[in-house]
């Protein structure tokens, strides 16, 4: 392992690819080379909370993640230490007891819609990549996740993305793709982009 592993900063908004894209860098790579770090696990602890309040928390907007936490990861991570990272359980809208023991790898990949957004975050990577993605091919992704997957009806699907996501995406999201390195349109289906990220972490690692 080098002396301080690659870590790799990959937002965009809901149903954009992100994880598509990361999923491709990761094959490219043994499990051995590679942590992929999801901002998701790292929703704020809502256990003070009566359930009715955690029921109405917007996952879209900063404030709903614990950066604190995740940024004294990332820096443990980077002083090759291992982490307890940990789980959210969305049943009950707040942070399980559970906790998953990680340990660093060359090369760390934080995903989520606002991994971009934090400014103690962006210090610490060293590529930062945003996938930008129509907004109506990610409002077809989304619709078809959240039924298929989550068990959601088409018009609560909507309602949410028309009142929460969208306006979050407009106010937060997008903006932070000017902090990009890396802007990789269509996601998952650009195979030239993430051959050429793939190609420049191998070229970091070999340094």
């Amino acid at each position: 392992m080098p002396n301080k592993p690659v870590v790799i900063g990959v937002a965009g908004g809901s149903g954009s690819g992100k994880t598509s894209v990361t999923r491709s860098i990761s094959q490219r790579f043994t499990d051995k080379t590679i942590l992929v770090i999801e901002q998701d696990y790292y929703y704020k602890d809502q256990s003070h909370l009566p359930i009715e309040e955690r029921l109405n928390t917007n996952y879209d907007h900063p404030l709903a993640f614990d950066n604190e936490l995740l940024v004294e990861h990332v820096k443990k991570l980077i002083d090759l230490e291992p982490i307890d990272k940990p789980v959210y359980d969305y049943t009950v809208h707040t942070r399980s007891e559970e906790v998953v023991r990680v340990e660093p790898k060359e090369v760390i990949i934080l995903e989520g819609i606002l991994i971009l957004e934090d400014p103690r975050l962006l210090d610490l990577m060293d590529i930062k990549v945003f996938v930008d993605t129509d907004a109506d091919v990610r409002i077809i992704r989304r619709l078809l996740r959240d039924i298929k997957e989550r068990g959601r009806t088409i018009d609560s699907v909507i309602d949410q993305y028309i009142n929460v996501v969208r306006p979050m995406h407009l106010q937060f999201v997008e903006p932070t793709k000017r902090y990009a390195d890396i802007i990789i349109p269509e996601g998952g289906q650009n195979h030239v982009a993430i051959d050429l990220m793939a190609t420049k972490i191998q070229t970091i690692l070999n340094e």
